[in-house]
């Protein structure tokens, strides 16, 4: 039986991206919706769930993307409520890369250099990126902490992970344009994640340089000039002023290779929800 995917994307035009990496992992058919809403999603649902049956179920299944990570949230949450017992198709959820992005960038830097019981700091870490890979870096063992530029924002996120994942995140309020108190904030940390939007500097290289016991710098942002400035966006471990180094393309390469082993894993079972844990589970296995 074929495998049919359902591509749901909150942006007005599916993503072509999102369908060339669903057929490069092995999908015979897509689907695609664009200016999907909670609102709209329903009746899309019910003609995945309805139409085949049994253990045939698991041959259809549903990826939500677009650039818009919380509008892509919220068609989750209204596609599992349009479920009901065995009849349900599985979902992954990756808008903008954000569950796919976050794993990997996550197991690079345990692999470099295992992070439990090691202090940890995302940059910008209330972005979708960010806080995914915060909860990761957390339920890995390392001692979390985020930083933001608004402190109600960061204690907000740092709330939701403790609710989402159990876990315990401290939020620091950072102005990145202030670079004294970031090596000040930084003190002690062993490694950093920059997750920031495009164009922003958040972490000079004159500064994480000169960081006695940082051992791993990543960033997830490879519009020049970069969240972390010295690192470069094909760095895949390479070492830099005596730390490892990962730019966007090196954490880049191993985001493609979940995305795809994502899409692969929904049509083992009907009923699957892959979200940023599932995919980093997914990603130990690789």
């Amino acid at each position: 039986m074929k495998k049919l995917l359902l591509q749901l994307d909150t942006d007005p035009m599916a993503s072509v991206f999102d369908g060339v990496v669903a057929f490069d992992a092995g999908v015979d058919h897509i689907l695609p919706y664009g200016g999907v809403t909670p609102e709209n999603v329903q009746d899309l649902v019910y003609g995945a769930m309805f139409t085949r049956g049994g253990d045939k179920l698991k041959n259809t299944a549903i990826f939500v993307g677009g650039s818009r990570v919380e509008a892509a949230q919220a068609v989750v949450e209204k596609i599992q409520e349009t479920f009901f017992g065995p009849v349900r198709v599985s979902v992954l959820m990756d808008a903008n890369g954000c569950n796919t992005t976050a794993a990997a960038a996550v197991l690079k830097m345990n692999r470099a250099f295992p992070v439990r019981g090691k202090r940890a700091m995302v940059l910008a870490g209330t972005g979708p990126v960010g806080m995914r890979a915060a909860g990761l870096l957390a339920l890995e063992g390392a001692r979390v902490g985020i930083t933001s530029r608004n402190k109600e924002r960061g204690q907000n996120t740092c709330r939701l992970l403790r609710e989402l994942y159990g876990v315990e995140v401290t939020p620091y309020e950072l102005d990145p344009r202030d670079q004294a108190a970031v090596q000040e904030q930084l003190a002690g940390v062993e490694l950093v994640l920059a997750a920031g939007p495009p164009g922003a500097v958040l972490l000079e290289e004159g500064v994480w340089a000169e960081l006695p016991q940082l051992q791993v710098v990543a960033d997830i942002n490879a519009v020049p000039p970069g969240g972390i400035p010295g690192i470069k966006p094909n760095d895949d471990g390479k070492e830099r002023k005596g730390k490892l180094c990962f730019g966007a393309l090196g954490i880049g390469g191993l985001k493609m290779k979940l995305h795809k082993a994502a899409l692969a894993r929904l049509f083992t079972a009907n009923d699957l929800v892959l979200d940023a844990r599932e995919v980093y589970a997914l990603g130990k296995e690789l």
